[in-house]
This record gives structure tokens, C-alpha cells and sequence, in this order.
């Protein structure tokens, strides 16, 4: 305890001085980032669930974000300058989103951000991302509230009432059934966004959902659901979840004798999924941004590309974080500037964008409007099925 002395008084001073002085540099540092291009670098920030549950998404996210960066990189850069990607882990775990972008945005002060795949995670992300009016660029949340959140959020996927309604025509349409279970993720809001979606279409087009059953992402066993589900005695289950308890699901229903098609969104997209569903996941179904079968030379260059870098195939979110990283350069350098303002508005402007997951236009909404493709699984591999338009 310091008393209360003549030199104490003076220390009280000095210290009361440091604190103030301390405070406004962490002000000046809050600020947003639009100072993070003075020199010859851009500081291009990027949350990624690199490790933990959904690991397989932010991995392959930033595998094809630097993919980007480094070609961009080798060819002079952008607007004279050098591309910095700063990434930050958010482990796949709850709150960890908003603590990164705080970080990129008040520590790195980067110009923009290459967000998540996970729905829940960008909607921790994107208010402070809005607050500071930095861009946030979502490779693969489809969630529609993602950019309902502001005008400086943006992704380069379809959306969920889009991707619903491309598994409900595929149930009524190519595969002619109309009874269906379904089985939802609840502490996912990407899960029950796209089952909501799906029953809508599905119930209004002719289609019945005769069973509804629920679990919890960590969730290991689903045999009461599943026996509830057999015994509705349904001729589809949609199962929009993420693959390390759709891998489980399916084998589980194989077990209890439901023979029926499994079908999902784009949260199955992963290498995991089938090392963990093996052969139960014969006749299952689910959509997805492209396939590595599509024989357009923009996706087969990106296909060679990536396995040659990586020794492996890219997935679906491989691609989006490709598209979004060069959905992101392309408006900077539309902009000729990496305020983040301009950059904002030019992405606002992207019209017929080639990408690897298709032609990308932003909508007034800040939606990417693109086809979708439903992909079969077959003896362990991922096989196009067809291609279904906005």
C-alpha cells in the first residue's frame, strides 16, 4: 500500500500520467484498420476454426484462402502492395469468434476479414466486424441472419432457404418421395435454419414430415431418436448437421435397420465424415458448392492446384475460402483502395464473378446467388448427382 506521503503524491501522479497515456494508445488501437496498409503490406485478417470440433472446415477455409494470397503475392500483390493474411484460431468453440476478430481488428488493424464457416461463430463476429465497419467476407456460412447483421457483411455461399429448397425438391423431384423424418442439430444455428427451410418447402409442395427428432452437436448416441424415427416408418431422413454426428447418425441408423436415403446440407463436407460413417453412408445425399468431378477448367485448374500443394483433394470449403479471398482482392482492387469503406462498396458491386464454386453476384442483401450441386456418396467417395439452379 503506498501512504500517503509528498513522494507518494508524486508517484500517485506520474503513475495516474501512464495510466492515461496507456488508455488513449489502446483508444487509438480500436479504432478499425483502415491504417494497416501505410507501408507496403495489407493486413487482411482471417478467423478460422483451425482446431477443435469443425476443424476439417476452418482448415481447408484457409488452406484455399492462402492459396490466393500466395498467388497474389507472386504476381506483384495488390495496388503495388503485399497481401499479410493474419489468422486466428477460434478452436471451433463458442465466444471464441468475437475474441479473434476483436484481436485482428484492435491489435493487427487489418482492412478486412475472412471469416468462418460456421453460422453461430460468424454471428458472434460479425457485430463487431459491423461496429467497426471493417468488411467481413464469410466463405461458407449460410445461415440468413449472417448478413442481415449490416451492410459490411458479405459471403460468397448460397443460403440456407436456398439450400433447403434444393434437398426438399430432391426428395419430391429425383428421388419421388414425400415421407420424411428429420433430425436437427438444435444448438447449431445453421441445423435449424436449414430444417426449417427444408420442412417449408417440402410441406407446401406435397411432401409430409411425419417424425421430428432433435440432438446436441457432441451428442454420441441417437438410438432413441433414430428407433422413434424407424418407427414412423419414413422413406427419406434429412439430417442437416455437421459431419462428426452425421458420420455417427448414419452408422447408427444402419444398425437399427433404416435403409431408407439420408439426406443433409453442406455441413457434411468433410474427409471426417466418411472415415467415420464408413459403408453406412451408401445412398445418402447432400448438397454442396461444387464437386471435383465438374469438368470446367476454372475448377479442374483449382483441383490440380490444391493437390499439389496439399496431396489431397479440396472439399467444398476448400473452394469457398478460395472465392472468398479472391472475391475480397478482386473488390480491392476494383476500389484501387483498401479503405475499408471502398472496399465495401465495391463488394457490394460483384456481378458474374468466376469462381471456383460458380458465377458469384452479390445481391442487395449481400448474398452470393449461384447453383448448388446434391453429391451422392458411394463406396467412400463423394460422386455428383446434379445441379440444381437459384
Amino acid at each position: 500500500m503506498i501512504q500517503n506521503t509528498p513522494s507518494a503524491n508524486v508517484r500517485i501522479v506520474f503513475l495516474s500520467f501512464a495510466v492515461a497515456v496507456a488508455a488513449a494508445v489502446g483508444l487509438a488501437g480500436c479504432g478499425g484498420g483502415g491504417s494497416a496498409d501505410t507501408g507496403d503490406t495489407i493486413k487482411i485478417g482471417e478467423f478460422a476454426s483451425l482446431t477443435g470440433a469443425t476443424a476439417s472446415f476452418g482448415t481447408a477455409s484457409h488452406n484455399g484462402a492462402i492459396m490466393v494470397i500466395d498467388a497474389a503475392n507472386g504476381a506483384g500483390g495488390v495496388l503495388g502492395k503485399k497481401i499479410k493474411l493474419i489468422t486466428e484460431d477460434d478452436q471451433s468453440k463458442p465466444g471464441e469468434a468475437a475474441t479473434a476478430v476483436r484481436k485482428l481488428i484492435s491489435r493487427d488493424r487489418v482492412v478486412a476479414l475472412i471469416g468462418e464457416i460456421a453460422s453461430s461463430r460468424s454471428l458472434e463476429a460479425a457485430p463487431i466486424a459491423q461496429q467497426n465497419k471493417i468488411p467481413m467476407v464469410s466463405p461458407g456460412s449460410t445461415n440468413q441472419n449472417v448478413t442481415k447483421v449490416g451492410d459490411y457483411i458479405f459471403r460468397v455461399c448460397f443460403i440456407d432457404p436456398f439450400q433447403g429448397t434444393v434437398m426438399a425438391k430432391f426428395t419430391l423431384n429425383s428421388l419421388k418421395k414425400t415421407r420424411v423424418a428429420v433430425l436437427t442439430d438444435v444448438r447449431q444455428d445453421y441445423s435449424v435454419g436449414l430444417s426449417q427451410y427444408y420442412k417449408d418447402f417440402l410441406t407446401k409442395n406435397g411432401g409430409t414430415v411425419i417424425s421430428e427428432q432433435s440432438y446436441s452437436s457432441g451428442d454420441q448416441d441417437f438410438k432413441a431418436q433414430l428407433t422413434s424415427i424407424k418407427g414412423a416408418n419414413p422413406e427419406v431422413v434429412f439430417v442437416p448437421g455437421y459431419y462428426n454426428e452425421v458420420g455417427l447418425i448414419a452408422r447408427q441408423a444402419r444398425e437399427l435397420g433404416i435403409t431408407v436415403p439420408i439426406l443433409g446440407g453442406d455441413g457434411w463436407d468433410s474427409p471426417t465424415l466418411t472415415q467415420i460413417g464408413g459403408a453406412a453412408l451408401d445412398n445418402t445425399f447432400f448438397s454442396n458448392h461444387f464437386s471435383v468431378e465438374d469438368q470446367n477448367p476454372v475448377i479442374q485448374n483449382f483441383v490440380r492446384d490444391y493437390r499439389e500443394r496439399f496431396k489431397k483433394d479440396p472439399d467444398g470449403m476448400a473452394a469457398l475460402g478460395f472465392d472468398a479471398a479472391k472475391v475480397l482482392l478482386d473488390a480491392m482492387t476494383r476500389a484501387g483502395s483498401t479503405e475499408p469503406a471502398k472496399v465495401r462498396e465495391a463488394l457490394a458491386g460483384t456481378v458474374d464473378f468466376q469462381g471456383v464454386t460458380g458465377k458469384i453476384s452479390i445481391d442487395p442483401e449481400r448474398n452470393a446467388t449461384k447453383p448448388a450441386v446434391v453429391l451422392a456418396i458411394k463406396d467412400g467417395a463423394f460422386r455428383y448427382a446434379e445441379t440444381i439452379a437459384p
